[in-house]
């Protein structure tokens, strides 16, 4: 049995113990992608400790026959289920495992206390047909092993969310079928990072890579708390159609004196400046081409860039997932009769001159 499983072991098929997103690392980094080295808790791991533990038949007693929309049930289950979840002992193995995989990913970046990112991973998560992102938790910058471990059982414990329960329900999801795994991802110390879509989330035109980027972490763009930079570019001939530049009043970002992260002022003369380079551009657009011919499908994509590391190889990809509203509509709707490949080379034919 295997309680944690290096991000380099894992692939598509990794899905049922690792949950979608840790699955989606390891198939990245099988496809060439730059992700940040780690490892994740698995399914496993969970088990035995709702198992271990007692609480599993208990789990489920809390949860059963809640209606979806009655919101103080759900807000009263989920707190009854959050408690248990954290008052129980985690099994010695898993926190063994926890601690060694911890203590090699530290050797492994040459820091003696590596801070991590600690990222919830359901097995009903990041799925073609369903979008469970952003139902669990995630913590940042989290360094020594004993607080990976605690935030590692707040993952456990935010698979019932009142948010999450009542989409289980909604969708027709069992709960004791949907497990949980845990990502212990090393930090990127952003400069900037944000999100970006293989097709255009706007109308669906698949020609088209949009990006949306902020500085520091990528936090204050997935949550919406800042208006982001964001760049329209063709995905042929990587020419940058929509540049579009923000003001960016906060950045998130860690602050040593207070040893957590917060949201900071951004100084004056760097709220209206691009993120982004354009260099920085092109090699996001490069990284989202290559991860969408992997998967096959349009993709959601999380970004960020190391202040620490010289260009290319700051360049990191941190998630990635299906994109699941104009991937679930017919074709027709967003680009007529043509497929996608003929559009893309009507465009690119427009460009090319022959002599």
């Amino acid at each position: 049995m295997d309680y944690i499983l290096n991000f380099e072991k894992l692939d598509k098929n990794s899905l049922p113990i690792v949950g979608g997103k840790n699955a989606s690392l390891g198939e990245m980094i099988k496809a060439d992608i730059r992700v940040p080295p780690g490892f994740a808790v698995t399914t496993d791991s969970y088990l035995l400790f709702i198992t271990d533990g007692g609480i599993k038949d208990k789990i489920i007693e809390y949860v059963s026959d809640l209606n979806p929309d009655d919101v103080a049930a759900l807000n009263q289950a989920s707190d009854d289920v959050q408690k248990i979840i954290k008052q129980t002992t985690i099994p010695e193995p898993v926190v063994k495992a926890i601690t060694e995989g911890y203590s090699q990913l530290c050797n492994r970046c040459a820091v003696e206390v590596i801070p991590v990112a600690v990222r919830s991973s359901a097995t009903a998560e990041d799925l073609p047909t369903a979008s469970f992102a952003g139902q669990q938790d995630t913590y940042l910058w989290v360094q020594g092993a004993d607080q990976v471990i605690a935030h590692v059982q707040s993952c456990w414990a935010s698979l019932y969310t009142p948010r999450a329960i009542a989409y289980r329900i909604k969708n027709k999801f069992p709960h004791e079928k949907v497990l949980i795994s845990v990502g212990i991802q090393k930090m990127v110390n952003s400069k900037a990072a944000g999100v970006m879509f293989t097709l255009n989330p706007t109308d669906g035109d698949i020609s088209k890579v949009v990006i949306e980027g902020s500085w520091g972490l990528g936090e204050t763009v997935v949550s919406g708390s800042v208006n982001p930079d964001k760049f329209v570019v063709d995905k042929v001939m990587l020419e940058i159609n929509e540049r579009t530049i923000s003001s960016k009043h906060i950045e998130c970002v860690y602050d040593l004196e207070q040893g957590k992260v917060i949201d900071a002022d951004v100084a004056a003369d760097m709220q209206c400046t691009c993120c982004l380079a354009d260099d920085e551009i092109k090699a996001l657009v490069k990284a989202a081409k290559n991860i969408e011919n992997h998967y096959g499908r349009p993709m959601d994509i999380e970004w960020a860039i190391d202040k620490d590391i010289l260009f290319p190889d700051n360049m990191f990809i941190v998630q990635a997932r299906p994109e699941t509203v104009w991937s679930q509509r017919k074709t027709e709707s967003v680009i007529g009769a043509k497929s996608g490949r003929q559009l893309l080379m009507e465009q690119a034919m427009k460009r090319i001159k022959i002599p």
